[in-house]
């Protein structure tokens, strides 16, 4: 590679900009490190007055990011737009045509189209480079691909999310409603400003389980249909109840291998207040990988705003300047193996299950011979009275059960007019 090397970024979004002022104050640092000079010289956004953070040379502004092409010799171009589709792969897709490095954290993109675009990328002998896609700032994906290499990875699951990790746990920690707590985090950064839902739903963390499943069992990114949940419906009265039971809420992201089959899942769990998951909390991320011969490692650090993702989109930016071409996912993508998935309906869990009910004679006794019909044994049993209002809330934490039977056990629920809301179901994480 030669010393003189041009960057573009599109994308002055939180992170666009907060890299692109590390990138002009790092500039010797990284001569240092690597023997390269890097120049900034084109920056693309949708709105170029909009303001932000840091100042940026408008000079080199364009409000087309394909016009740079045509304009700028680029090296290495960073894209932190963070769409799926759209301008996003066009941008990535016309850089790696052009032979161009891509350094993104858009893990949409890279979980719906990574497969496409690293074969691309080894095409045109460049590095597609997504660290900063999973995790923040911590090294999970070069862990994987360099560090743990040789290893026969089984299973990856974690703290995935730092946004929905920090609003659990300020909601413990203030004793707080969930919206209030999404406004504290709104306000911090932690959480986007306009539209969180895709922190919120559990989306960001399943697009980063994708990842982390192709990178640990060497296949072809997913496109299976999965279980998928956030944590918009966790109430204060569930966390209040968790904490009585010495239990906390975590969302979790698991990706397993199962009799050779892929499971993949995100959702809330209710986990040990004594366990090391039950106690990372804040805005951190926490990835434990189980393998052989390594045994368990496990990985944390910050995982929600600006300064972790610049740390690992640098990190990418060290490894392009020192030389390394490497497959975007460890192997060719031609050997990337495509694998059965494992059945949702025979995944197992103990659950811990609220309802909502009249205070009235019979109620418990309904609830307990619907859950023994579909085989769902009761382990503990919590019913606590509200007298002014005539109402009762009864927790049942039950036996392991299948996803199936509690699906077809619940939907019943739905229908008793005795039973106030829908019933609230939380995994026990195993």
């Amino acid at each position: 590679m030669k010393k003189n090397i041009n960057i573009a970024v599109v994308g002055l979004g939180q992170i666009g900009i907060y890299l692109l002022n590390e990138l002009n104050n790092k500039k010797k640092e990284i001569e240092l490190k690597t023997g390269k000079t890097i120049t900034v010289v084109a920056v693309s956004a949708k709105n170029r007055n909009k303001k932000r953070k840091f100042k940026f040379d408008k000079k080199i502004f364009f409000e087309n990011p394909l016009t740079i092409f045509k304009h700028q010799k680029i090296d290495i171009l960073f894209e932190a737009i963070g769409l799926s589709d759209g301008i996003s792969k066009k941008v990535v897709e016309t850089a790696l045509k052009n032979k161009i490095h891509v350094i993104t954290p858009n893990k949409a993109l890279i979980s719906k189209h990574g497969n496409y675009l690293a074969k691309l990328a080894e095409d045109n002998k460049v590095n597609l480079e997504f660290e900063a896609s999973v995790a923040g700032g911590i090294p999970i994906l070069r862990s994987i691909k360099e560090g743990l290499a040789t290893n026969k990875i089984n299973k990856v699951y974690g703290i995935l999310n730092g946004t929905s990790n920090y609003i659990l746990s300020e909601m413990e920690n203030l004793n707080d409603s969930f919206s209030n707590v999404l406004k504290k985090a709104q306000a911090l950064g932690y959480a986007e400003p306009g539209n969180p839902k895709l922190d919120l739903n559990g989306f960001d963390a399943f697009a980063k389980v994708r990842i982390l499943s192709s990178l640990a069992f060497n296949t072809k990114i997913s496109k299976y249909k999965c279980l998928m949940e956030g944590i918009e419906n966790i109430e204060l009265k569930d966390i209040e109840i968790a904490n009585q039971l010495n239990l906390r809420v975590k969302l979790l992201g698991i990706s397993e291998l199962i009799n050779n089959k892929l499971f993949e899942t995100v959702h809330p769990c209710l986990v040990s207040k004594k366990s090391y998951i039950g106690n990372v909390n804040g805005v951190m991320n926490a990835v434990i990988l189980e393998g052989k011969p390594v045994g368990e490692s496990v990985l944390q650090g910050e995982g929600a705003g600006p300064g972790p993702t610049s740390s690992s989109l640098l990190s990418d930016l060290l490894s392009i300047l020192r030389g390394n071409i490497k497959k975007p996912f460890g192997v060719a993508n031609s050997k990337l193996k495509k694998i059965k998935h494992y059945n949702v309906n025979n995944y197992v869990n103990s659950l811990y299950l609220r309802f909502e009910v009249k205070d009235k004679p019979g109620v418990l006794s309904k609830i307990t011979n619907r859950l023994a019909k579909f085989r769902i044994s009761i382990k503990q049993l919590i019913q606590t009275p509200d007298k002014k209002n005539n109402k009762a809330t009864i927790v049942i934490i039950t036996h392991k059960t299948t996803e199936q039977n509690s699906t077809n056990c619940l939907s019943i629920f739905k229908k008793d007019k005795n039973i106030l809301q829908s019933p609230k179901l939380i995994r026990l994480y195993n």
